[in-house]
Parts: C-alpha cells; sequence; structure tokens
C-alpha cells in the first residue's frame, strides 16, 4: 500500500506540472522585451544549434513608436517605404548576437521610447548568425533597419587573446568595418554597445560637432592611459612614436558617433588591421578591440559629453574580477544640467545589486 501512495503523489504531482507548464514557458514581459526566467535555471545541451538558442526567447511584441509632429515623416510618397539614404534619418548601428541580445533588444526598446522621432531612427543591426531577423521584426515589427552580415573569418585570424575570453569574440570587431559594410550613402552614424540602456532622446547626441573629427567619444584623461600598452611597447620608440604630437586619452568605444565619409576616404580599417597584425607578433597590449581605436584616433577625437556614457557602474572587468560600486540601489554617478544621461551596463557578470534602478525593470532587465 505504501508504495502504491508514493506511486499517487508522484503521479499528481507530474500532472500539475504537465497543466502548469505552459504558464511556465513564459512570463509576462516588461515593456515589450523581457524573455522567460526559466532558461537560467533549465541545463543545456553542451552544444546547441543558434535555433535551439533563440528557442529560449519569447519577447512580447512592441507597440508603435510614431514620431511627433514636428518631426515630419520619412516615408517615401512615391513607394510608401523609407529608403536607408534619407537624409533625414539617424543611424544607429547595434550588434546583435544570442548572448547579449536580452540587452540589444532592451537598448532598441529604450532608444524607440526617449526619441521625440522614433520613425527617423534606422537601426543598422551587425551580426554573425542568420537568423536574428525574424526575432527582432517578430518584436519590432515597425522597426526600420536592415540585417548586415559579418564574417568572422574577416577577423579572426587577426584577434590574440585578451585578459578576458569574451573581448575576443569576432562579432566585437565589427564596428571596425561599418564603413564597408554600410551603404556608401550612409555618411554618419552612432555606434552604441549591445550592453546598454539609453534615456535620452537619441538625435541630441546624432546632432553633436565632429568638427574635423572622424569620431567622437567621451573622453577620460585623467585616466592613466599607459596601462593601456605593454611595457614593450612604450621602451619601442617605432610603437609609442604613434603618439608623437598628439595628446592621447583614453576614450570609451561603447558609444561613438562616426563620420564614416572620412572613414572611407582617409582607410582607417586598414590602419587597425595593420596594429593588430603587429600586435599578434610583439604582444603590445592585453584588451580586445579598444587598443587599436587608441593607437589610431587617441588625441584625436571630438569629445562628447560624458553623460552620453555612463559606464564602470559594476562588472567582471578583468577576468576573475567583479566590482560593485554600489551595494544598494543604483544611483546615477553625475547628472548634467537637466539633461538625463545614459546608463551604461559594462559587464556580461556584473556584481550582484539588491535593487535595480527604474529603466531597468522598466525594459525588462530587473532581478
Amino acid at each position: 500500500m505504501l508504495w502504491i501512495m508514493r506511486f499517487s503523489g508522484f503521479f499528481s504531482a507530474a500532472m500539475v506540472m504537465i497543466v502548469l507548464s505552459p504558464s511556465l514557458q513564459s512570463f509576462p514581459p516588461a515593456e515589450a522585451i523581457r524573455s522567460s526566467h526559466l532558461d537560467s535555471y533549465l541545463p543545456l545541451p553542451v552544444q546547441v544549434s543558434p535555433s535551439d538558442n533563440l528557442s529560449r526567447f519569447s519577447f512580447r511584441k512592441a507597440s508603435a513608436f510614431r514620431n511627433a509632429d514636428e518631426c515630419g515623416s520619412v516615408i517615401s510618397e512615391s513607394s510608401g517605404e523609407t529608403s536607408v539614404c534619407d537624409p533625414n534619418l539617424v543611424h544607429v548601428a547595434i550588434t546583435l548576437d544570442v548572448e547579449y541580445l536580452r540587452g540589444s533588444i532592451a537598448a532598441v526598446h529604450s532608444i524607440l521610447q526617449h526619441s521625440l522621432c522614433p520613425e527617423s531612427i534606422f537601426f543598422h543591426f551587425l551580426v554573425s548568425e542568420t537568423n536574428l531577423e525574424t526575432l527582432v521584426r517578430s518584436t519590432f515589427p515597425h522597426l526600420k533597419f536592415k540585417v548586415y552580415y559579418f564574417d568572422p573569418e574577416i577577423v579572426r585570424g587577426l584577434i590574440s587573446t585578451s585578459v578576458r575570453q569574451a573581448l575576443e569574440q569576432p562579432l566585437n570587431y565589427a564596428r571596425n568595418y561599418l564603413a564597408d559594410l554600410l551603404e556608401p550613402c550612409v555618411r554618419r552614424v552612432i555606434y552604441l554597445d549591445s550592453d546598454l540602456v539609453v534615456v535620452d532622446d537619441i538625435s541630441k547626441l546624432w546632432t553633436t560637432s565632429l568638427g574635423s573629427r572622424t569620431i567622437g567619444a567621451p573622453e577620460y584623461c585623467h585616466a592613466n592611459f599607459s596601462k593601456y600598452f605593454t611595457a614593450g611597447f612604450w621602451s619601442e620608440r617605432r610603437f609609442n612614436g604613434v603618439f608623437y604630437g598628439r595628446k592621447p586619452c583614453y576614450f570609451n568605444t561603447g558609444v561613438m558617433v562616426i563620420d564614416l565619409a572620412k572613414w572611407r576616404r582617409v582607410g582607417y580599417t586598414r590602419r587597425i588591421e595593420r596594429w593588430m597584425e603587429i600586435q599578434k607578433s610583439e604582444r603590445i597590449y592585453e584588451l580586445g578591440s579598444l587598443p587599436p581605436f587608441l593607437l589610431v584616433f587617441a588625441g584625436h577625437v571630438a569629445p562628447i559629453e560624458h553623460r552620453w556614457n555612463q559606464h564602470g557602474l559594476g562588472g567582471d572587468n578583468v577576468r576573475g574580477s567583479c566590482r560593485d560600486l554600489h551595494p544598494g540601489p543604483v544611483s546615477l554617478l553625475h547628472w548634467s544640467g537637466s539633461g538625463k544621461p545614459w546608463l551604461r551596463l559594462d559587464s556580461k557578470q556584473p556584481c550582484p545589486l539588491d535593487a535595480l534602478w527604474a529603466p531597468y525593470d522598466l525594459y525588462g532587465l530587473s532581478h
């Protein structure tokens, strides 16, 4: 009798799980983008295909974001569609991959949510997997975007080992090739890392003056610039001479405004590749895709207000480390006048936070 009672209890529990399983597969998302919490608990096969990976994500369809009256329309009267070459568009480039997919979806939604003219924003998604377009289109059916395939083999042979394995992923280097990937008519683009949330109108960043510079980014001249390169680099004139006559400062490449027309004209992609080739044989730095940008552009950057990239709020900045600047609720480190800063997530493995600031919850990133 005892084994019959135990079996009956097990059978009842199994039936309850079967009945409840549909509701366990998807939780009500916040503002269209929260995916299931269960994927952090369910065991996954050691090797899964990209399509299997995507089956873990279930994003609610976003509502339509419309331009304010003063924005006008970017729809062609003849074709009824928006041309990527429309001079009234704001161009934003973001990478898409499975590991950072939640962050990318959150970034897109936050940009639209805070834009006065969301229909005037055109997204350029850089991917190394070919099955992400359907997911983006189902989540943002009204979004103006194009997907560009970046072949990892283009850069794989140029990548050297880094302090973090994540920095060795080929897609991290796709931004080096924006001028080649995007249409020639796209003369300017905002590049954004896929791990950020925007809380201000991106058109304000779009109108930033670059002057005679090719890129604009937040600079941090108080940082110890020498630490971004090895002792061997600083001991060799043939290397450190690149900074002669320049006043190089560290700048963060997670938010950049890029003059693609000038980039193409000068040929900066090849210059970056050349430094990566030197790194393979000489080991002149330890980080990933950042140092080549510093070598080519540091000292020749149009400075952008720091409020556009509020970074360093906690994360795995070096292999095996984790720093939490805010043991309690996240607060903003810097406000600029009445403007709202950007709040950026710097790490795939952030330190635990007891509470998250409002935009995290708004865009479905709450714990």
